[in-house]
């Protein structure tokens, strides 16, 4: 049997085809019970205010809690900056259109001007997640199941495409690396 050679463009608008079906599907599907929660969750992540909380939180507390808040702020940091202006300048998707796609009014949060891919909401939650569960263990279930809340909620509101949740969260998890090679390598080297 011939292989058959599929050019990148062909992969590229399946994948944008896949990504479009799940998000209509999404959008398709009644959670009434969720909505409210999945909008109020996606709005109280703006700006990492989450994780931004969690960290004051854990800095109050020396030692490892104080260093996770650290490295975590400072992952978050690089997640931000990674996806807010290089990302998002560099690739230019547009937003989904959720009149289109029906999704639900109740659902919905303001639409953001900046470009959709990728989501910096799950980069930054990603990389505080990521970040904060390598210095702290113990943070790392609620944390990283909150990373996932954030990264759904915003597909749920209608604000991005999988796709978009999916590169944040790698982009997330590249930045917590970058920011535990940077913060939390030499804090331990010297004996922190």
């Amino acid at each position: 049997m011939a292989e058959r050679n599929i050019p990148p463009a062909g992969v590229l608008a399946d994948l944008r085809a896949v990504d479009g079906a799940l998000y209509a599907a999404v959008a398709a599907t009644p959670t009434p019970a969720l909505d409210p929660a999945l909008r109020r969750l996606s709005r109280a992540a703006d700006r990492s205010k989450i994780s931004l909380t969690v960290a004051a939180g854990l800095a109050l507390v020396p030692g490892r809690p104080r260093e996770a808040a650290v490295v975590g702020v400072t992952a978050v940091a690089l997640a931000s900056v990674a996806a807010n202006l290089f990302g998002k300048r560099m690739v230019h998707r547009r937003r989904p259109d959720r009149e289109r796609a029906r999704v639900i009014v109740a659902r919905q949060v303001p639409m953001p001007e900046s470009a959709s891919f990728p989501s910096g909401h799950t980069a930054s939650a990603t990389a505080f997640a990521t970040a904060v569960g390598v210095v702290l263990p113990v943070a790392a279930v609620p944390l990283g199941a909150l990373a996932v809340a954030v990264g759904y909620s915003r597909v749920h509101t209608g604000v991005h495409y999988p796709g978009d949740v999916a590169a944040g969260a790698v982009l997330g998890f590249a930045a917590a690396v970058a920011a535990l090679a940077v913060v939390h390598v030499p804090l331990r080297l010297a004996g922190r």
